[in-house]
């Protein structure tokens, strides 16, 4: 039997028979797409290509045997009913076969998750950026926390008269988070910790970005601090932090800011000039593209 190599997460679908029952398409949530389907009682053998994305498959429906292997390996059986998921971030193509063992009909839910909210979730959990997403695979695995996420997403695709973008974008970001915690690959997390700026000097350069606050970013004083070039400081701060020094030294400023905005009644070009802006201005224009708002929408 014949496959792509690699398809998209929308265009898997054409590659396993079944009839899909809902899907998150016309739902304008970022990173996360939702599909249900019924599948067929017995497939006797489907070759499934790799997708960019980690796929979450939840059982909704059924008891099958679903068996795996990869080109030229044995086969690996799971034995799997309603909850039971598969976590899968293969590269590579892979054959797949299953038979229903219950009379009901055999429903699954497909979630992909966005590379983007994967790569912010693991620099949120593990405090570094990393060069790839590396999660376990998972064949017919429990975990009561993704089950009850997973079926809020379930609700809302199918129980809503309308389903609300924003609801589905918060639950993805809470997978997210959880596979994160749960499921991150050990080799992935020591290449995310590996050459990361030490924990020490990282301390003793963010308190000399807050102590200067008001100060104009100078890179050169920061590598300075951390005893290394400007380039190397640079990409091992990113490392650590998952943003470069300057964003990271603006992310203060900005935290700053809003600190100020809720818990006093300063005018906003004084906040302005604590934070390092000259003009009101500038600084509302960069408050809300780091905020979302303007400084007074914010305060009120």
């Amino acid at each position: 039997m014949t496959s792509a190599e690699r398809t998209s997460a929308t265009g898997l679908q054409a590659h396993i028979r079944g009839e899909r029952l809902a899907a998150s398409d016309d739902v304008c949530a970022k990173d996360v797409l939702v599909q249900i389907f019924t599948r067929e009682r017995i497939e006797e053998s489907v070759i499934v290509p790799a997708v960019a994305e980690p796929l979450i498959v939840w059982v909704l429906s059924g008891d099958a045997t679903i068996e795996e292997r990869a080109a030229g390996e044995d086969w690996l059986a799971s034995e799997v009913s309603p909850g039971d998921f598969f976590l899968t971030t293969s590269a590579v193509p892979y054959e797949m076969r299953w038979r229903v063992t219950s009379p009901e009909p055999f429903v699954v839910m497909h979630i992909y998750l966005g590379l983007q909210l994967l790569e912010r979730a693991i620099e949120e959990v593990h405090g570094g950026a990393t060069d790839s997403i590396r999660l376990r695979e998972i064949s017919g695995g429990r975990d009561e926390v993704l089950s009850v996420l997973l079926e809020q997403l379930r609700v809302e695709l199918t129980s809503r008269p309308e389903t609300s973008a924003l609801l589905v974008q918060g639950i993805a970001q809470c997978i997210a988070v959880h596979l994160a915690r749960s499921y991150l690959d050990a080799d992935a997390e020591n290449i995310a910790k590996r050459n990361a700026l030490p924990a020490f000097k990282l301390k003793r350069v963010v308190q000399t970005m807050e102590d200067s606050l008001g100060e104009a970013f100078r890179l050169a004083d920061l590598a300075h601090e951390a005893g290394m070039s400007e380039y190397h400081f640079s990409r091992l701060f990113k490392r650590a932090t998952g943003h470069s020094p300057s964003q990271y030294f603006i992310k203060l400023r900005m935290t700053k800011a809003k600190q100020q905005l809720i818990e006093t009644d300063r005018s906003i070009i004084d906040i302005a000039l604590e934070v390092g802006y000259s003009s009101a201005s500038h600084f509302s224009q960069v408050f809300k593209r780091q905020v979302g708002v303007p400084p007074s929408h914010y305060r009120k």
